[in-house]
């Protein structure tokens, strides 16, 4: 009698806890707004990794051509890392000063991926869907220079 009495809230306990937990997943990456990003995840997409940094004129030459390339390929993902890894508020405005509206990382992703940070900037990393690394690119790229680098693999 008292076992059958002690079932039901003790059911119900079990079941509450059960509730609250929740799933979390390990982000790889936040971008700037707060996004989290699991490369394994992103199986479709090429991901093209570039360092940049405000104070690197030939940064400020390629950033264009690194947007066109996030916005007219669907199966391009484009990430910015910048280089100078500022705090939060001051990279989102650097940011916007670029015109960079693909996302981009404050904090280092090199070690996560299993590459060296870079020592020259622009460094760009080009990797296929099964996130191989496919070139390491050192100078201001092309939409059409990372094509052909994604093209051709």
């Amino acid at each position: 009698m008292i076992r059958e009495f002690l079932r039901k809230p003790c059911f119900f306990f079990v079941l509450l806890l059960l509730s609250s937990c929740e799933q979390k997943k390990d982000f790889d990456f936040y971008d700037l707004d707060g996004n989290g990003y699991i490369y394994s995840e992103l199986r479709e997409f090429y991901l093209v990794i570039n360092y940049w940094a405000v104070w690197c004129a030939p940064c400020k030459i390629e950033v264009p051509e690194l947007q066109a390339l996030h916005d007219d390929n669907p199966n391009v993902m484009v990430f910015g890392v910048n280089f100078d890894g500022s705090e939060k508020e001051l990279a989102k405005k650097q940011t916007k000063e670029m015109k960079i509206s693909f996302p981009v990382y404050n904090i280092d992703p090199a070690e996560s991926l299993g590459i060296k940070r870079p020592e020259v900037l622009p460094t760009t990393f080009v990797f296929n869907p099964e996130k191989n690394l496919l070139a390491t690119l050192v100078g201001p790229q092309t939409k059409e220079s990372l094509l052909e680098v994604i093209e051709n693999h």
